[in-house]
């Protein structure tokens, strides 16, 4: 009532549940009932270790359409890394790179628990490791799968140097110099510096920004015989963030094993739902083992402990082999550490936290824009991860980053994800970082850079 006749505005804070136990002589379970009630009914929002807050109730502005690129195979050049260097510049506001903000890491726990791990185990930390990796980390990520919607076994589990490692070996082990492969648009930019070097061409297909790749597309150019090879990112893809229904993964299980292509899964987001339920891989629905699945905990654990892993189905030994040669193994100590944190139950506290957190700055990143930005502008409503894709008829999204890196505010222009320019009128923004001043603040000089473009 409080809230309906505007006594509690949006962005106020609600009494403690304590303070209403008190007060009101009910239960504080009976308090915490009413709270997810008002939290169903969209009109508050918790925030991590805060409290409650009055939502704030905005129009969103429309939705991107899906995408029509050029449905053509082409080789993929002049990837700007440079720019995506760029990105990540430490005098700036971060709000291109896709990174976790680091305040929003368990940081200390990790650092207890490598100490630990390094004092009890003296030698074994500083060895050598092989593929497929630690065995009790292993054990660990098998067990998680099955959140996933998998049933894998340890010994179907390779640890990598991060999620891109396992995407790269796996491209690795199912391509040659010369084929296409099958990819989203938008889609990451890492994949198409992978495409590159590893001389192999893209064919980039319409993909809708709440549930993915067009497999109407997509199977008629498997029926062509068009490609060797389908990546894509699953969950929560970057820059779209656009989540599969189960249906939609199943058929696609479907296409892969009827055509016989292998499809390489990035999962990497996949944990960063903003709900309580963690949505199902495309590997839950494999009945072939041509699906390689790609995962890490960069995204919700560490960026620099770069610990991924890949379970590679008919292509286990193929990957194994190219792990092998690239770089042997992955350090030991680390695959230690996030094993210990696995075990004890410290990340699914986490995420319980970071899923939290993420909804809420990414609702205030759309509220920032709706107040900001142009009436003409559309942007995603993801589901889960912390990436916005932002389209604004006529902008010129290369002179906008440019103009926002003098300003000291990195974002990522549209340019960067695709072979063809398709997306010059587009920005990907990263809603990490806590909500802030200095946040609200760099919105409102983006929006002014746009206006007077």
């Amino acid at each position: 009532l409080l809230i309906a006749e505007g006594t509690l505005q949006p962005g106020d804070r609600m009494p403690s549940v304590r303070n209403l136990h008190k007060q009101l002589s009910v239960s504080i379970s009976t308090v915490l009932e009413a709270y997810r009630l008002l939290e169903d009914r969209g009109l508050i929002q918790a925030r991590p270790q805060s409290g409650y807050y009055v939502k704030a109730s905005i129009t969103p502005p429309e939705e991107p359409t899906p995408s029509s690129p050029p449905i053509q195979a082409s080789p993929v050049t002049d990837c700007l890394t440079w720019l995506v260097q760029s990105l990540q510049s430490r005098d700036t506001i971060q709000l291109g790179a896709a990174v976790p903000a680091m305040e929003m890491l368990p940081l200390s726990a990790l650092n207890r628990a490598m100490g630990q791990v390094m004092r009890q185990n003296p030698l074994a930390a500083h060895s050598y490791d092989v593929p497929p990796g630690y065995e009790p980390l292993r054990h660990e990520i098998a067990r998680r799968m099955i959140d996933r919607g998998c049933s894998v076994t340890p010994d179907e589990v390779m640890i990598t140097n991060g999620a891109f490692e396992a995407v790269y070996l796996s491209l690795l082990a199912t391509t040659q110099p010369g084929d296409t492969v099958a990819i989203e648009s938008p889609t990451y930019y890492g994949l198409l510096d992978a495409l590159e070097q590893l001389n192999l061409k893209a064919l980039e297909l319409p993909t809708h920004p709440r549930d993915g790749l067009s497999l109407e597309h997509l199977e008629t150019a498997l029926q062509k015989k068009q490609v060797q090879a389908i990546a894509l990112v699953s969950n929560y893809s970057n820059p779209l963030g656009s989540c599969m229904n189960d249906a939609k993964k199943k058929q696609l299980a479907d296409l892969v094993a009827r055509y016989r292509v292998p499809l390489i899964e990035d999962d990497v987001a996949g944990d960063i739902s903003h709900s309580a339920i963690r949505p199902k891989a495309i590997k839950a629905f494999d009945s072939t083992g041509l699906i390689l699945y790609c995962a890490s905990y960069s995204k919700t654990l560490s960026p620099g402990l770069r610990m991924g892993w890949c379970v590679a189905g008919q292509f286990q030994a193929d990957v194994a082999q190219q792990k092998w040669t690239v770089n042997q193994c992955t350090a030991i100590a680390l695959q230690m550490t996030v094993a210990s944190f696995l075990q004890n139950g410290g990340y699914d506290r986490h995420l319980r936290q970071l899923r939290q957190a993420y909804q809420f700055q990414m609702a205030k990143m759309i509220q920032a824009i709706c107040e900001s930005f142009p009436a003409e502008t559309k942007v995603t409503r993801p589901t889960g991860g912390h990436l916005l894709w932002v389209e604004i008829p006529g902008l010129d999204a290369m002179k906008l980053y440019k103009d926002a890196m003098d300003a000291r505010i990195s974002i990522a222009p549209g340019v960067i994800f695709s072979p063809s320019p398709s997306y010059g009128h587009c920005f990907r923004l990263n809603c990490s970082e806590p909500w802030r001043p200095k946040i609200e603040q760099a919105m409102q000089t983006l929006g002014r850079l746009i206006a007077a473009a």
